[in-house]
């Protein structure tokens, strides 16, 4: 996922609650899901920066040799500009982009296609 293409704003922005809960029907079951999708972003973008930087790693047992490579330092710097994983899982949930579904609710609908 390209994080940079998102429309997700850098910066936080005020929402209306009741925009938040017209999905699921409740704010909480809405933030519940945001948090989930935002720890899975935040899991994906730290693996694909640790890949990236461990290109640049040195095994090198001194510690008084101490260098500074562009490149990684050029890769942090696009890492700390991108938007927040809270804020894109935000953005994807207004846009739709977000499966999810509740279990429980799953089991009453089967609970009552039985009776």
């Amino acid at each position: 996922m390209d994080y940079k293409k998102s429309k997700a704003p850098v910066n936080t922005v005020t929402r209306n609650i009741m925009d938040l809960c017209d999905e699921t029907g409740n704010i909480y079951e809405s933030v519940a899901i945001i948090s989930k999708r935002a720890n899975q972003i935040s899991v994906q973008i730290k693996e694909d920066l640790s890949k990236k930087l461990a290109e640049f790693a040195s095994y090198n047992d001194s510690l008084e040799e101490v260098f500074e490579n562009r490149e990684q330092i050029e890769i942090s710097r696009y890492y700390e500009k991108l938007p927040k994983p809270s804020l894109l899982a935000t953005q994807e949930f207004v846009e739709d982009k977000v499966y999810w579904r509740d279990p429980s609710h799953d089991q009453a609908m089967m609970q009552e296609d039985h009776l």
